[in-house]
């Protein structure tokens, strides 16, 4: 996916604020408007769990705005990749990524091989995301194994999705080219194309339940097949951002059982280059306002202030670690 413009977010950015934000009083008052600063937080596709995160975040900030002069406004995007790209860019401030893609990031591997990105830093991380495989059951694609010869998205160029996605592939020794057709569908594209028998099945790494799976589930007869066998069982022992889990039975119609993944977490990340007490306000907006935060969707709605310092694979923001210490939850 080709990097939007620098111009291109910030404009959309502080005008989007400026209406969302401010409103006309944020305009009538010039003096204020020059102090303020314009911060974009970068999500997913709008039916994912990432958009309606990143609208609470910059609701949190907006609402102390006439304290901290910062004003906060959501971007759209392709997910995780495209997310740390433009935040290392500085066209972004804050982005969601999966916990694996901060680790490739930083190290330089997977979808940022030779192109590592050491002033990388974690705010927090938020909720699990698992690997899951979406299909129509006429296609007979019980397992990951069986998607050879069939028609699968693989993911939006620039997801997390797709990164991790290939990663799974290559695992299980599975090519690009033994796929009867690999497909590069945006999020809210998916569940139609499943059930218009475009493709045959679909990846997402997403917190569950998820609209798209519950769009296609009720759209078409589809389920949700296991990714289970040694590659993933290499994958899970090798890499500590990876956990084995279950999506559960009956969460989707069409899956009575539950399905046997791995997966991954959500997480904020910065770079180091983001000042510290803005890093410090965003923070303190999130965990302040946890208990609100949690209401906004099933998959966030049981964690807690501990698990979001877990998981990260990039060093902490000076500015999440003063408000962490100031809290008692980091030494």
């Amino acid at each position: 996916m080709q990097s939007k413009s620098r111009f291109s977010l910030k404009a959309k950015s502080i005008i989007a604020a400026a209406l969302v934000a401010g409103g006309m009083a944020g305009i009538s008052t010039p003096a204020v408007a020059q102090q303020s600063k314009f911060i974009t937080v970068g999500t997913g596709g709008i039916v994912g769990v990432y958009y309606p995160l990143g609208g609470a975040i910059c609701r949190f900030v907006n609402a102390g705005r006439k304290d901290h002069g910062l004003r906060c406004t959501v971007e759209s995007t392709g997910g995780s990749v495209f997310n740390i790209n433009s935040v290392m860019s500085g066209d972004m401030d804050i982005g969601f990524a999966q916990s694996d893609t901060q680790y490739y990031a930083l190290t330089g591997a997977g979808a940022f091989k030779d192109k590592p990105q050491p002033k990388l830093r974690a705010l927090f991380s938020v909720y699990p995301e698992l690997v899951t495989l979406v299909t129509r059951q006429d296609a007979n694609i019980k397992t990951f194994s069986d998607i050879k010869g069939k028609r699968i998205n693989i993911g939006d160029p620039g997801s997390g999705t797709r990164a991790t996605t290939e990663l799974v592939m290559g695992a299980m020794g599975i090519k690009k080219e033994d796929l009867k057709f690999a497909g590069e569908l945006k999020f809210v594209e998916m569940a139609p194309a499943l059930c218009d028998n475009k493709i045959d099945a679909f990846t997402f790494v997403a917190g569950h339940p998820n609209a798209i799976f519950q769009e296609a589930a009720s759209s078409c007869a589809t389920s949700i097949a296991s990714i289970t066998g040694p590659g993933v069982d290499k994958l899970v022992k090798d890499n500590p951002f990876y956990a084995k889990a279950n999506i559960p039975g009956k969460m989707y119609k069409g899956t009575d059982n539950p399905q046997p993944t791995f997966g991954v977490l959500a997480t904020i990340v910065a770079s180091a280059d983001l000042p510290e007490q803005t890093a410090y306000i965003i923070t303190k907006a999130v965990f302040d306002n946890l208990e609100d935060f949690k209401k906004l969707h099933p998959a966030i709605a049981n964690i807690t202030k501990e698990q979001m310092l877990a998981g990260n694979t990039v060093p902490f923001h000076p500015g999440a670690m003063k408000y962490f210490k100031e809290k008692g939850l980091m030494k």
